[in-house]
């Protein structure tokens, strides 16, 4: 078990350092585009992100971690997964290549036919990497990924900014994108040098279908739900409202992204090796809860209070509108982290069927919500992410609670604490900054003074997160 926790820390420090790689790259690259193109070219590109978005669940369709979830994986499994990946990635971009000239009439803007045929080509080399990903999940392998993932994404930047530079405008973030995919697969396959050895197994698909396809399903009603905004938003306000609302709404994705994506990573794969002892399963979740709050909170708390002098000089005034969607949105994002925590914990016991109820619940009160909250306006619209998220974690702890007997009275009492003393730190923040002229320096010297008061609060309070801290910074196994 102590090699287990070994390989959990090695895992988180990997993965960090993927997600903070990738993620400061894509915010510098962010910020040139935001210099370099508008906020209707960025609206333009986000208009069919739910149409590719849910074209990408149907080929994955779960697979991937029924794979990772499974004790033993055969060369039949991997095959069969291969192939029907593959397949289904070109029967969808058949239908995006047949449909974009529809999607296009249906927004009005007839560069979106071309842009999503063209776009949609990475859903023919995607799955072919998708085998590797998984062996390299199961031996608990975050090192090789890192890399990857780090120099295909530089790669990417530097073809986006100098195709941005030479005035392709959106089309420079297409060719940023296709590119970064590509280098990932060529990647990938040096790495791990496998080829498919073995023929389509029925037995294998049958396993893979009934664990994925709940999954599948509850992955495109995510996507549909968090998406069909921008589908409204686009439709029926503007596409600068749209890019306003995208880059207020990235800004604030991006700590999300980074946290979740270490928590997807590392505890689904960890996790998976404790189903089997539900007491221990349920004490390392819950300790994987506090953490995950203990480092979420105050990075979004943090934003909020520096969203005005991050905006203005990172990328010009032009962009002030988002400053005040961004402080909003903050709120409800910094429990994603939480709420993926709380899915993969079904996904670990194998109870998909309870996944797919849970989220056909939540998606349908929170698009009642949603439809309702759209009608008073983009900022209503984002209040209203604020109480979706309420409604959202009400669902997820639902059946935590039936599995593990972690429920949201709970877990609220578990994270409290941190939750508390961020609400301090962004006031504490909030009043030097207003004693500071430059936005330069409310930034530098508002974010050292709130991460060094939080930290040295938490320590003379004597947060148990600390000792978590110190275990992963130490050379300790």
């Amino acid at each position: 078990m102590d090699n287990l926790k070994y390989k959990t820390k090695i895992g988180m420090y990997w993965t960090f350092l993927n997600q903070a790689a990738v993620h400061i790259m894509n915010f510098a690259v962010g910020v040139v585009m935001a210099r370099l193109l508008s906020p209707t070219d960025y609206g333009i590109t986000a208009l069919p992100a739910v149409f590719m978005s849910i074209a990408g669940v149907f080929i994955d369709s779960g697979f991937a971690q029924a794979l990772v979830r499974k004790q033993e994986v055969t060369e039949k499994d991997l095959s069969t997964s291969f192939y029907y990946s593959l397949g289904v990635g070109a029967v969808m971009y058949l239908i995006m290549f047949l449909a974009a000239p529809w999607i296009a009439v249906f927004y009005d803007t007839p560069v979106l036919t071309s842009l999503i045929r063209i776009t949609a080509l990475a859903f023919l080399w995607g799955p072919l990497r998708t085998p590797q990903v998984i062996i390299l999940q199961r031996k608990l392998d975050f090192k090789t990924p890192a890399r990857i993932a780090i120099v295909n994404h530089i790669f990417g930047a530097i073809v986006g900014i100098s195709s941005a530079y030479s005035g392709l405008g959106l089309w420079s973030l297409i060719i940023a994108n296709l590119t970064s995919s590509l280098m990932g697969l060529v990647q990938t396959w040096f790495a791990v040098k496998w080829i498919p050895r073995e023929k389509f197994c029925k037995n294998s698909f049958s396993y893979l279908w009934n664990y994925g396809n709940k999954l599948m399903g509850a992955n495109v009603l995510e996507i549909l739900y968090i998406n069909v905004a921008p589908i409204f938003i686009g439709k029926f306000y503007t596409p600068e409202t749209l890019g306003v609302f995208n880059r207020a709404e990235g800004y604030a994705k991006l700590p999300s992204a980074q946290i979740t994506g270490i928590i997807q990573g590392v505890t689904f794969p960890v996790l998976s090796r404790l189903q089997s002892d539900p007491q221990h399963l349920a004490q390392t979740y819950r300790r994987m809860m506090k953490m995950t709050c203990f480092i979420s909170f105050p990075v979004f708390f943090l934003l909020c209070a520096l969203a005005r002098p991050l905006i203005i000089s990172l990328i010009t005034e032009k962009w002030e509108a988002c400053i005040y969607l961004l402080q909003i949105i903050c709120f409800a994002i910094m429990w994603w982290p939480l709420q993926s925590l709380n899915r993969s914990a079904l996904q670990v016991q194998g109870r998909t069927d309870l996944y797919l109820k849970m989220e056909v619940a939540k998606r349908t009160t929170n698009f009642m919500l949603m439809c309702f909250a759209l009608n008073f306006g983009i900022v209503a619209f984002c209040y209203y992410q604020i109480l979706g998220t309420f409604v959202g974690m009400l669902f997820n702890t639902y059946y935590t609670n039936k599995l593990l007997g972690v429920g949201f009275w709970r877990q609220t009492k578990d994270v409290a604490a941190s939750y508390i003393l961020s609400a301090v730190m962004f006031f504490v923040v909030l009043a030097l900054i207003r004693m500071i002229d430059n936005m330069i320096l409310q930034l530098v010297i508002g974010g050292i003074v709130g991460f060094s008061f939080y930290i040295i609060v938490a320590y003379i309070l004597k947060f148990k997160e600390i000792e978590d801290v110190k275990y992963m910074l130490s050379r300790k196994k």
